[in-house]
């Protein structure tokens, strides 16, 4: 009996030796793999809900806006530091520079155009 040959009885218990072990880690590692947390990933994607807000213009309550029409009426000066704002999550009113999302509509809102250099 040749001990080289890969149909040999030493070949076949090897190779049937390393099939379990093979299978055994795999085994291990899916079951590790399935017990890992890792945080959010098997939460669903959520989207997040459209903001929308009310503001005092005028003294009189409007809205509501999304934040790209919050955002023309930031440039178009009718809403200003001074402009009392609500949106939903808010226990009350609160004037807009106090309000960390609208203070980013303000800097993202392009300065005024000035035909003089």
């Amino acid at each position: 009996m040749n001990d080289d040959n890969f149909f040999s009885i030493n070949r076949l218990v090897e190779f049937g030796m390393g099939l379990a072990v093979a299978q055994q880690m795999v085994k291990t590692m899916n079951s590790a793999m399935t017990n890992m947390h890792i945080p959010g990933s098997m939460n669903p994607m959520q989207i997040p809900a459209p903001q929308f807000y009310y503001a005092i213009i005028e003294g009189n309550q409007a809205g509501p806006f999304s934040e790209q029409e919050l955002s023309r009426l930031i440039a178009d000066k009718i809403i200003v530091k001074e402009t009392f704002i609500w949106k939903p999550s808010l226990p009350k009113w609160e004037i807009a520079e106090k309000l960390p999302e609208i203070l980013k509509l303000v800097a993202l809102a392009p300065p005024p155009f000035n035909l003089k250099p």
